[in-house]
């Protein structure tokens, strides 16, 4: 790329060698008339006809810088009327509700054909021609999005076959790709499409980067107010109020039953439902130890072991010198109930697996379930900042709060296969420590 004073430079030598080119054939005929007449003429002739050049390309040049710093002002001020429009969205984070008004606010302020907003995996938003076909919520399927994504750096993509569409018939011919990072890290892609290969011209390339910059910002700004919210939800207050409430009607149930049939059972239940809730209540601070957090566990599979019998079976693998290392807070046990929530059938059997393991310096975390599993579609989207509908403590909030903790290298990861299971992973620093108030 250029800088200003470089293409301003360019500009003025075009100018002076299309002028010169001119000025030198009407020059050399004028030189071969003037000769007759003698040097004195000849030598008046050339040095006034070179400062008049000297003046005409100056005027020209003038002109130019001004046009040019005018063009640069108004992308400028475009850049930020978007910005500003954007924000009350991106406020909310990087997720499908904002992705998509915010696709639409740029194409509509833009020249691009059309515009997407993708996070690591997933479209999040898309807005323009193309929309039947680049569906929001489908993985991410372009190589070169892919590379921006790995390497942080900006691609242009001048063809179809680089676009990578699977639609033969796409009317998308070009592209420029530009990553959107918070903290230095990439977290998405912002993509600009055209309807011509030669569309993406170095001015539409500045807008794309410096749109993605701002818009960048604003994300980094939403995760710091997001964070703020989460660290406040670990605190035990914030997080009784997620307990998921069908948990709670069911236990209820299951112990109303359990008085007709079984007054020995139902008292045992009701102590352990009181005991489930009395440790929710002593616990202070964003890290328990790992004990605490499988004792909590405990107390919610009684009530949950009731409800099914011995269709539920769980086994715990835990090394005994990690008991005393701290976790998150309620970041184990939402686990588990999502794996019970989510993996028994109707009228099938579940076996849940709790794993800890001690690695060097690391505590490995691993719920393991041979349940009904989870489509690849659906798999895009669980740990999307916003996603699902349930009562309790989702995953996306549990992997929120780890990475607020410790990085994005301490997310949650997920395997899972259809009619075969899930398993759901994640590993914090060793620490047995007092935990942070």
């Amino acid at each position: 790329m250029f800088g200003t004073n470089q293409r301003r430079l360019l500009v003025y030598l075009l100018i002076s060698v299309s002028v010169g080119s001119v000025l030198g054939a009407a020059l050399t005929m004028l030189e071969l008339y003037l000769s007759r007449f003698g040097g004195a003429w000849l030598t008046f002739f050339l040095t006034a006809t070179a400062v008049a050049v000297v003046v005409f390309v100056g005027i020209i040049g003038l002109k130019v810088a001004p046009e040019a710093e005018h063009s640069r002002a108004l992308q400028s001020h475009l850049i930020l009327e978007i910005a500003n429009e954007t924000l009350p969205h991106l406020r909310k984070g990087l997720s499908f509700e904002s992705a998509s008004p915010v696709a639409r606010i740029i194409l509509d302020r833009s020249d691009a054909a059309a515009v997407a907003i993708t996070n690591l995996s997933t479209v999040l938003g898309f807005a323009g021609v193309g929309s039947g076909h680049h569906r929001v919520g489908s993985p991410i399927i372009t190589k070169a999005t892919k590379n921006v994504i790995r390497e942080n750096e900006l691609e242009i993509l001048q063809s179809q076959p680089d676009i990578g569409c699977p639609d033969a018939d796409c009317p998308l011919k070009s592209a420029i790709v530009v990553p959107l990072d918070i903290r230095g890290k990439v977290a998405g892609t912002l993509k600009f499409y055209y309807d011509h290969p030669d569309k993406p011209t170095e001015s539409r390339i500045a807008l794309a980067e410096g749109l993605a910059r701002l818009l960048s910002t604003q994300l980094e700004l939403s995760e710091i107010d997001r964070q703020r919210e989460l660290t406040s939800q670990a605190e035990l207050k914030a997080l009784q109020a997620q307990i998921n409430p069908h948990f709670l009607f069911n236990s209820l149930n299951t112990i109303a039953m359990f008085t007709r049939t079984s007054p020995k059972e139902a008292r045992r239940l009701l102590l352990q439902f009181a005991d489930f809730f009395r440790k929710s209540l002593e616990w202070r601070g964003n890290l328990v130890p790992l004990g605490q957090e499988l004792d909590y566990i405990n107390s919610y599979l009684a009530l949950e072991k009731a409800r099914f019998g011995d269709r539920l079976q769980v086994f715990e693998d835990v090394d005994a010198a990690a008991i005393e290392c701290r976790v998150p807070a309620l970041s184990i046990q939402p686990l588990v109930e999502n794996a019970v929530k989510h993996g028994l059938a109707l009228d099938g059997r579940l076996t849940v697996e709790i794993n800890a393991k001690l690695t060097g310096d690391e505590l490995e975390i691993s719920i393991k379930d041979n349940g009904r599993g989870i489509s690849g579609e659906e798999l895009d989207k669980v740990l999307v900042f916003g996603y699902g509908r349930g009562g309790g403590i989702g995953l996306s909030n549990v992997n929120e709060r780890l990475k607020g903790l410790y990085g994005e290298e301490c997310a949650l990861t997920i395997d899972s296969t259809p009619g075969n299971g899930t398993v759901v992973r994640f590993r914090v620093p060793t620490t047995k420590e007092k935990a942070n108030a």
